[in-house]
């Protein structure tokens, strides 16, 4: 296997392209305005409630900022949002390294863009398993596949890609952002690539530490086995 090497990138990168796809909405109403502020041709994509919950937000504006992934991907999402995000043109879009000609190709023979940003949390596991009597399929149900497959994605591209999973740094964010005219420094990348990894680490090891806990018998006896 070849692994690129990149040895130039952009200090500072333009949020024009952001997909946003959260279980917690807590900020938005201030981030995605403000974001849209800075940058009148920003574009966000984003699915199911959350896109329903920005155009709420956006208003007037969310026909011109707004649109749903399934119609950038070309793709439906699945019954009960199974599948949503976990496609080429997304992974495309986060993994595109700055000055790659053959990633450059890749997009335009694909119409995908090259997302800047990405504004994601998860499923919530730990509240789901804190519940008395959850079982051991409502817990599978809460795990979230798409969501840490985003994360990691663009925080290994930290070289151009923002990997935002708190709502609490939406104002930090938000400031760094002014500061610099609507761009987002490597310095800030990485320290949202730092914070991203342990974050989807975490995720993880909720999942195992519950999974190790459970009874393969009494798992069993949540299904009908045919």
């Amino acid at each position: 296997m070849t692994i690129n090497v990149v040895d130039r990138i952009d200090d500072k990168i333009q949020i024009r392209h952001v997909l946003v796809s959260v279980s917690d909405k807590r900020g938005l109403d201030r981030l995605v305005p403000e974001l849209a502020q800075l940058n009148p041709d920003l574009r966000i994509f984003s699915t199911g409630g959350t896109f329903t919950h920005l155009e709420k937000i956006l208003g007037a504006n969310a026909g011109r900022t707004l649109t749903q992934v399934s119609d950038y991907t070309g793709q439906p999402e699945t019954q009960g949002g199974l599948v949503k995000t976990l496609d080429f043109k997304i992974y495309l879009g986060l993994l595109t390294e700055t000055y790659n000609e053959s990633h450059r190709a890749d997009l335009e023979r694909t119409q995908s863009m090259a997302i800047d940003m990405v504004v994601v949390n998860l499923y919530p596991f730990r509240e789901t398993i804190a519940r008395a009597g959850v079982t051991p399929e409502q817990a599978r149900g809460n795990i979230d596949i798409g969501g840490p497959c985003m994360i990691r994605a663009a925080a290994k591209n930290f070289i151009r890609v923002a990997s935002v999973v708190d709502p609490a740094d939406y104002p930090s964010i938000l400031e760094g952002l002014k500061a610099s005219s609507g761009k987002m420094t490597l310095e800030q990348r990485f320290r949202l690539a730092q914070k991203a990894f342990a974050h989807t680490a975490e995720y993880d090891r909720a999942i195992a530490e519950y999974l190790g806990r459970q009874d393969a018998a009494v798992v069993r006896g949540c299904y009908r086995i045919e």
